[in-house]
């Protein structure tokens, strides 16, 4: 009996083996794990996407996959790739410093797997469920570590509110789940679900106040306008625009009196210039002019093809002056602007492919429902952030965006192609 038992058992396991939707499934249960783990670990992100990649492979339609690769959407990621393993060839750089500035590149081309995947599979909604769930256990953490720093997590000196990780990441992902969630609110009104519609609105409102007292982010204090900016104009009436508008004034006039974090936090714009207009001083909006005016003119000794990956830091190097308590005197790789960084290494042929992969990605996302407004979202906030940053190459809001685009991006697509079976079964 025992041994017809594991007879059965072992049978039982080789089919599900063999079984393409058994993959399936558990590409999707990866995919999730590597949603939820990216507020929390960098780590974990790795381990789960390198088997969600190894899970794809047994069962992966090469003939499809391949045909799937030559769609523009998935051409410019791969791009961009390639071109930064093909711009070490015109560089001065090291040859480590080389190959380490090509890994920012790498998880674009998870991205064409995402949506190859995503087109087939009806669970991508999970993947988003994990990602918003996870961080609101975060907010939870990031208020509890506001009030008792001791239990903070993250190595280095204490930040408030910050259990992991910085407080740009954490106001990136707090953001991009605020800002999402005005969708779902919408249609759940309308169809007159209030309290689900309420539950989703207290969960942004939690996001936003969490921002507002406990951790403020610069960065989302100018993308939120926009990205709410882009919503309402695609989503809602005029009427509804300014009754809505006026009443986020009154809680921003609101929010602006009863937390002095988020006062201090605006009020750094002013004062951190000025420091760096009069003095030099390496603050965080002089840092950012400093490396923007030197990588322009880096661009301009190079416009066509760059300097090459990599050559980044050794033109700071060169460029350096004064004290080490200067702006001038830094040396850095990154110069905190997507497009600039593209421009010193690649020129005019980085720029173009960036910017290609940006807009087309913005076209994916042009039809109605939850999945393309989080596409669009993502790829919007990627897109101003990058002014600041450079996202789209820094590890967590370069997975947010590979992640947000590949599946919502196979969800849309997945739509489009059932969307005409309907229609044709209806008639």
């Amino acid at each position: 009996m025992t041994t017809l038992a594991k007879e059965s058992t072992s049978a039982l396991l080789l089919r599900r083996l063999r079984n393409p939707a058994a993959w399936s499934e558990t590409v999707d249960v990866l995919a999730v794990l590597t949603a939820a783990s990216l507020p929390w670990s960098t780590s974990l992100v790795g381990i789960f996407n390198a088997l969600m990649l190894v899970c794809i492979v047994p069962f992966l339609d090469l003939r499809a996959f391949l045909q799937s690769l030559t769609r523009p959407i998935c051409m410019a990621p791969i791009a961009l790739f390639l071109l930064a393993l093909v711009g070490t060839l015109w560089s001065d750089a090291a040859w480590g410093a080389r190959l380490y500035a090509v890994n920012p590149t790498v998880k674009l081309l998870v991205l064409p797997i995402l949506l190859y995947h995503f087109e087939r599979s009806p669970r991508g909604h999970w993947v988003f469920i994990a990602f918003l769930v996870s961080c609101a256990l975060l907010s939870m953490a990031s208020w509890l570590v506001a009030f008792y720093p001791n239990l903070t997590i993250k190595p280095g000196g204490i930040e408030r509110g910050i259990i992991v990780k910085n407080h740009i990441d954490q106001g990136q992902e707090f953001t991009l789940c605020a800002v999402a969630l005005a969708y779902p609110v919408v249609m759940l009104v309308r169809e007159k679900r209030y309290w689900l519609a309420g539950l989703l609105t207290a969960l942004a409102i939690s996001f936003f106040a969490n921002m507002a007292f406990v951790v403020v982010s610069r960065t989302a204090l100018v993308t939120v306008p926009i990205m709410l900016a882009v919503f309402a104009l695609l989503h809602l009436r005029w009427r509804s625009i300014l009754l809505i508008a006026a009443g986020l004034v009154a809680i921003a006039l609101v929010a602006w009196q009863a937390s002095p974090y988020l006062r201090r936090t605006a009020d750094t714009f002013s004062s951190d210039y000025q420091l760096y207009k009069e003095r030099g001083a390496p603050t965080s909006i002089g840092l950012r002019l400093e490396f923007w005016r030197k990588s322009l003119g880096f661009f301009a000794e190079a416009p066509i093809k760059g300097h090459g990956t990599g050559a980044t830091r050794g033109l700071f190097e060169q460029v350096a002056t004064g004290s080490g308590y200067q702006a001038s005197a830094e040396v850095i790789g990154n110069p905190h602007n997507q497009t600039l960084n593209v421009a010193v290494q690649w020129g005019v042929f980085g720029i173009v492919i960036l910017y290609t992969t940006w807009i087309l990605h913005l076209l994916l996302f042009r039809g109605d429902g939850l999945a393309n407004w989080i596409g669009l979202l993502v790829v919007v906030q990627n897109i101003f952030t990058s002014l600041f940053n450079s996202h789209l190459f820094d590890f967590h809001e370069g997975w947010m965006y590979v992640l947000g685009v590949g599946v919502a991006g196979g969800m849309v697509i997945r739509a489009r192609k059932i969307a005409p079976k309907v229609g044709e079964a209806g008639s």
